[in-house]
C-alpha cells in the first residue's frame, strides 16, 4: 500500500475505555452485591448497560471498532485467570459453587482464604490481582466471557475487537504460588498456555471476531534475551495458527527498545505501539527495524495517562512519518483510556479557560478521531479544529495561572542542606527514644480510620448547604474523640486522629494548595471498586495556609500518647495527580515539598513529636527502564528529604508505602532518611522484611501484619507469626506492629477486631522477647 492509500485508510480506535460509569454506577452496583441488596442478575445487568454505553459512546464519536474484553467487574488481569483457568486450589470450590462468589473471593478474600496479592500494573496508579502458578498449573480455556462480550458489541452493529492480556505479559506479571520454589520462573510454563490461549483465539474467530489485540506491555521493561525470545516464539506458534483472526499486538507505558524488531518481525498482522513520552522513542527503532511491510500500525500518538489536551499539529506530523513504515496507520491513544476520567465536560466548577486545556475519555476520542479525519482525509478538512487547538494550548502556555515567580525564586534557591538532617539516625534514634518513651515493638496505624456513611453524608451535607461548618466541625470533633477513645482503649502506641475530615490522602491537600484544580466527577479507578479523583497540578505550588495542624493538635489534646501528623508525601503527590507536562517532574516535585516542609515545621511548632510523610507512589512511579532509575530517585528522595529535613532530632519522621515490589529501591528506602518505614508485607508473608534485611537497612520499619483490602480479620495467630518472621530479620528494638496500609476502606466492626488482635499480637511477642 502506498503513503497516499495508507493515510486514506487511517481509522480512529481506542484500546479500552473507563468502567464505571458517569456515576459510578459499576461501584455502586458491586458493592451492593458485597452487601445483598444486589442481585446477581442485577449486577450483571447494571455491568451489561456501561458496556453499551461505552460502545455507544465511542460510535457517536466516530470509533466505529471498539474494544471488547476490557471491562472488568474487579480487575482485567484477575479476568484472563479466569480466562486461562489459573485458578489456585484454594480457590476453587469457591468458583465451582458460584462462579461470580468465587471471582470476588479470588479478589478480596474471605474469612477463611487469603485472596490473590495485589500490586501496581507498571508505573500507574491501578492494581491489578497478581497471578499465582507452579509447576503443576494446568491451564484450561474459558473464554466464555470474551466471546459473550463479542456478541454484545456485534448486535448493536460495531466492528469488535476482543483485547486480551497477552500470554508472555501474563506470565511475566506472574509470581510462584504459596508452596512454590521462589525463584521458579513462570515463563517456563509458555508452551503450556499457548494451546490455552489458540483455543480462545478459535472460539473469537468462530463468533465473527476479524481482530483480537493481544497487549504486552511487559516487553516495555528491561527483558533478557530469553524473555526476547520466548516472545518471539509465542507470536511464531500464535501466528502460525489458521483457526485464528488477525493479531494485533499493543505495547504501552514506553519504549520496546529490542523487542520491537521481535514484534515487527513476528507473523501477526499489526502492532499497536505508544509514541507518546518516553515511549517517542518507537518510532526511530521502528524506522531501523525496517517499518511494518504489509501490517497494520495503530499508532498512539493521544497521551492516555494524563488529561491535557493533544497537540495535534505535532501527532500528525508523527503520524505523517508513520505513514511510510506500515501499510495501513490507525489512530488511538497510547494506552487504554481506563487511566483517565470519562468527560470533562461535567466539570462545572472549572474556569472555562481551564476547561479548554483538558482532555478526559470523551474529549480524548474526539481528538483521536479528529486526527484520523485529518491523516485519511487533509488537514483542509479540520481546519476549524486546528484552530481551537493552537488556541487553547497557547492560552495555557500565556496563562498567569501556570507561573508563580515567588514561587520559582524559592525553589531555585534550595541548596543541598536543605535537603539534610541535621544529625545523624542513631544520634537521632537516642534521643526520639528518650523523648517518646515508646515500648518495643511499638504498635500503630497507617493514618486513616473508618470513612462511615454518617462522614460522607455529612461531608455531602455540607457541600450541599443542609448543615453549617459549625455543625459539620461538630461531627469531625465527635469523631476524632472516637478514635483516639478506641485506640487507647486497645492499648496502640501511637496515635492518629483517623482523617475524618479527608476525603483523599491527595485530594485533601491538593484542595489546600496553590496550583492545583479539584474535580467534581473526576473518577479514576484505582483497583476493584475504589475510585478516585486524582486533582489536577496546573500552575507552580504553594501553601497558602495551614492544612493539618488544627485537627492534628486537637487530636493531641485528647490524649497524653503522641498522635501522629499525617501528610502525604511530594512524590506521591505527583504520582496520584494529573500532573502538569510543561515542566520537569523534578521542578514540580521541588515546588511541593516546599510546601510540604512548611506544613512539617508547623506541626512541630504545635507540639507534634510523629510526623508520618506518605510515600506509597515512591515505587509505581520508578520509570521502567533501569537506565532511567539512576535521575528519577535522585529527585524523588531529595524531594522527600526536602519535605522533612527541618525538623529537630527528637522529632520522629516516619514514611509509608505499600502495594508494589520494593526490593529493587531498597537503597532509595534508605536514601530518603525516614526514622521509621511502615511497608505493606502481610500478603506477601513478609517478604519486604527480608529484603531490608539484606540491604543492611539501619533504621526502624514496621512490616505490615494486617491486609486491610480484605475484609477478613487477621487472627492473633496470624498477626502473632508474622511479628515472628518480621523478627528473623530486623532487630527488636527496630521492629513496629501495624496494618499494611490506611483504614478508610473498612468498616469499624473488622477494624476494631483486627487492632485488638494486632495489640495482643504485640504483647506476647513483647512478652517472648522479655522471658527469652
Amino acid at each position: 500500500m502506498t503513503t497516499k492509500s495508507a493515510a486514506a485508510a487511517a481509522r480512529p480506535t481506542v484500546h479500552g475505555y473507563p468502567r464505571q460509569g458517569q456515576n459510578r454506577q459499576l461501584k455502586k452496583a458491586i458493592e451492593g452485591y458485597w452487601k445483598g441488596r444486589v442481585t446477581a442478575d442485577a449486577l450483571r445487568s447494571t455491568a451489561a448497560e456501561l458496556r453499551r454505553s461505552n460502545w455507544r459512546q465511542l460510535a457517536e464519536a466516530g470509533i466505529r471498532e471498539v474494544p471488547t474484553g476490557d471491562f472488568s467487574l474487579y480487575d482485567h488481569v484477575l479476568d484472563t485467570t479466569i480466562m486461562v483457568g489459573a485458578i489456585p486450589a484454594r480457590h476453587r470450590d469457591a468458583v465451582a459453587a458460584d462462579a461470580l462468589d468465587g471471582y470476588f473471593a479470588m479478589a478480596r478474600g474471605t474469612q477463611d482464604v487469603a485472596p490473590l496479592e495485589m500490586t501496581k500494573w507498571f508505573d500507574t496508579n491501578y492494581h491489578y490481582l497478581v497471578p499465582e502458578l507452579g509447576p503443576d498449573t494446568v491451564f484450561s480455556a474459558d473464554s466464555s466471557r470474551q466471546v459473550a462480550e463479542l456478541k454484545e458489541a456485534l448486535a448493536l452493529g460495531l466492528t469488535p475487537r476482543p483485547v486480551l492480556v497477552g500470554p508472555v505479559t501474563y506470565l511475566l506479571l506472574s509470581k510462584p504460588a504459596p508452596g512454590v520454589a521462589a525463584d521458579f520462573d513462570p515463563l517456563t510454563l509458555l508452551d503450556r498456555l499457548l494451546p490455552v490461549y489458540a483455543e480462545v483465539l478459535a472460539d473469537l474467530r468462530a463468533a465473527d471476531a476479524e481482530w483480537v489485540q493481544l497487549d504486552e506491555p511487559a516487553l516495555v521493561q528491561d527483558r533478557t534475551p530469553a524473555d526476547l525470545n520466548a516472545a518471539a516464539r509465542a507470536y511464531r506458534d500464535l501466528g502460525r495458527l489458521t483457526d485464528r483472526p488477525k493479531l494485533l499486538v499493543a505495547s504501552y507505558f514506553d519504549r520496546l527498545g529490542d523487542a520491537l524488531p521481535v514484534l515487527a518481525k513476528a507473523q501477526v498482522e499489526g502492532l499497536a505501539l505508544d509514541f507518546t513520552g518516553r515511549a517517542a522513542a518507537n518510532l526511530d527503532t521502528l524506522a531501523a527495524a525496517g517499518g511494518l511491510p504489509g501490517k497494520r500500525l495503530v499508532a498512539g500518538v493521544i497521551d492516555g495517562r494524563n488529561i491535557w489536551i493533544n497537540d495535534l499539529h505535532k501527532s500528525l506530523a508523527t503520524l505523517g512519518t508513520l505513514l511510510g513504515l506500515a501499510d495501513r496507520v490507525d489512530v488511538s491513544a497510547s494506552c487504554s483510556l481506563l487511566h483517565v476520567p470519562l468527560d470533562a465536560v461535567a466539570e462545572k466548577d472549572i474556569d472555562p479557560q481551564v476547561l479548554r486545556w483538558l482532555s478526559f475519555a470523551r474529549q480524548k476520542t474526539a481528538e483521536i478521531t479528529t486526527l484520523a479525519k485529518g491523516l485519511a482525509q487533509g488537514t483542509d478538512t479540520i481546519t476549524g479544529e486546528l484552530a481551537a487547538n493552537r488556541a487553547a494550548l497557547a492560552s495555557r502556555a500565556n496563562s498567569p495561572i501556570t507561573r508563580a515567580p515567588a514561587v520559582r525564586a524559592r525553589t531555585e534557591s534550595v541548596t543541598a542542606n536543605d535537603a539534610r538532617r541535621s544529625q545523624p539516625y542513631s544520634e537521632r534514634a537516642a534521643a526520639q527514644r528518650a523523648h517518646l518513651g515508646l515500648p518495643l515493638l511499638p504498635t500503630t496505624t497507617i493514618g486513616s480510620f473508618p470513612q462511615t456513611t454518617e462522614l460522607r453524608t455529612a461531608r455531602a451535607d455540607l457541600r450541599a448547604g443542609r448543615i453549617d461548618t459549625a455543625a459539620y466541625e461538630d461531627r469531625i470533633k465527635a469523631e476524632i474523640q472516637e478514635v483516639v477513645s478506641f485506640q487507647e482503649k486497645t492499648g496502640l502506641d501511637v496515635l492518629v486522629h483517623g482523617e475524618p475530615e479527608r476525603n483523599d490522602m491527595v485530594q485533601y491537600f491538593a484542595e489546600q494548595l496553590d496550583g492545583y484544580l479539584a474535580t467534581q466527577h473526576g473518577w479514576v479507578q484505582s483497583y476493584g471498586t475504589r475510585y478516585v479523583r486524582p486533582p489536577i497540578l496546573a500552575g507552580d505550588i504553594s501553601r497558602p495556609a495551614p492544612m493539618t495542624v488544627r485537627w492534628t493538635s486537637y487530636a493531641q489534646s485528647l490524649t497524653t500518647k503522641p498522635v501522629k501528623g499525617m501528610l502525604t508525601g511530594p512524590v506521591t503527590m505527583l504520582a496520584w495527580s494529573f500532573v502538569r507536562d510543561d515542566q520537569p517532574l523534578a521542578d514540580t516535585a521541588r515546588q511541593v515539598a516546599l510546601a510540604l516542609r512548611d506544613e512539617v515545621n508547623d506541626l512541630e511548632a504545635a507540639g507534634t513529636s510523629v510526623i508520618q510523610v506518605d510515600e506509597p507512589a515512591l515505587r509505581e512511579t520508578l520509570p521502567l527502564r533501569a537506565a532511567d532509575h539512576p535521575a528519577y530517585l535522585a529527585w524523588a528522595t531529595e524531594a522527600f528529604r526536602l519535605s522533612t529535613s527541618g525538623v529537630r532530632p527528637d522529632t520522629q519522621i516516619h514514611t509509608h508505602m505499600c502495594y508494589a515490589e520494593f526490593g529493587d529501591i531498597v537503597q532509595a528506602i534508605d536514601d530518603l532518611d525516614a526514622d521509621v518505614i511502615s511497608l505493606e508485607a502481610a500478603r506477601s508473608h513478609m517478604q519486604v522484611a527480608r529484603e531490608l534485611a539484606a540491604h543492611g537497612y539501619p533504621r526502624e520499619a514496621g512490616p505490615g501484619v494486617w491486609d486491610i483490602h480484605s475484609p477478613r480479620v487477621p487472627s492473633t495467630e496470624e498477626a502473632t507469626t508474622l511479628l515472628r518472621r518480621g523478627l528473623e530479620a530486623i532487630p527488636a528494638e527496630r521492629l513496629w506492629g501495624n496494618p499494611d496500609c490506611g483504614l478508610k476502606t473498612r468498616g469499624w466492626p473488622e477494624t476494631r477486631a483486627s487492632l485488638e488482635n494486632l495489640v495482643a499480637a504485640a504483647r506476647v511477642v513483647r512478652n517472648e522477647l522479655s522471658a527469652s
